[in-house]
């Protein structure tokens, strides 16, 4: 008899000992992860900051359109100010032989060579969810119109599938510190200067 209590005793405690090792490994699997699916969302969303910064600098504007975006990255042309010549050869400007010339070259052979566009709409690690993108115009306190986009992803996306518990106390604590619950760069009601809310 006394054996079996021994063994149901070693049992209880293999269990116990099991939960106990679970409850401290969960939170630091999902801190992994999450920091992992975090890393590509945020260099995604960089990616995208810098296709925004070109298409803003060919148009003067942001897109709130990511089939415009991509379709401007694949197929479009920056202006690019080429030199002729050397300011510092003092002959050469004399004689006026030190000029600049605009030209148009494809944007795909400069900025994010090579890069995989059609995958900027799509947040890592989802399954194919959008991130959501908008741009627009606002007026700063000094009164100057200052165009702007943001592009942004909720925790409840960028972490999908992982602990609900653990995303939602996140998003607590975000709305807490009046933050945005997720990832995202730019803004449609501040002039951030397109900076994302990681940095």
């Amino acid at each position: 008899m006394k054996t079996v209590y021994q063994i149901a005793l070693a049992v209880i405690i293999a269990i116990l000992g099991y939960f106990l090792y679970e409850s401290i490994m969960e939170p630091i699997r999902f801190e992994k992860e999450k920091n992992r699916r975090y890393n590509a969302t945020i260099e995604r969303l960089k990616s995208i900051r810098t296709a925004q910064d070109a298409y803003r600098s060919r148009f003067g504007k942001y897109t709130g359109s990511f089939d415009t975006l991509i379709n401007f990255m694949k197929e479009g042309q920056i202006k690019v100010v080429k030199q002729i010549g050397s300011e510092d050869d003092s002959l050469a400007v004399i004689q006026k032989k030190v000029f600049r010339d605009t030209i148009l070259i494809p944007v795909r052979d400069t900025i994010l060579k090579g890069y995989p566009y059609d995958s900027l709409r799509f947040i890592p690690f989802t399954g194919g969810e959008q991130f959501e993108l908008a741009a627009g115009e606002l007026k700063t306190q000094s009164g100057v119109s200052v165009k702007v986009f943001e592009c942004k992803a909720p925790n409840k996306v960028i972490l999908k599938n992982l602990d609900r518990q653990e995303i939602i106390n996140m998003d607590d604590l975000a709305k807490k510190l009046n933050k945005y619950p997720g990832l995202k760069v730019g803004s449609l009601t501040e002039a951030t200067n397109n900076a994302g809310n990681w940095e």
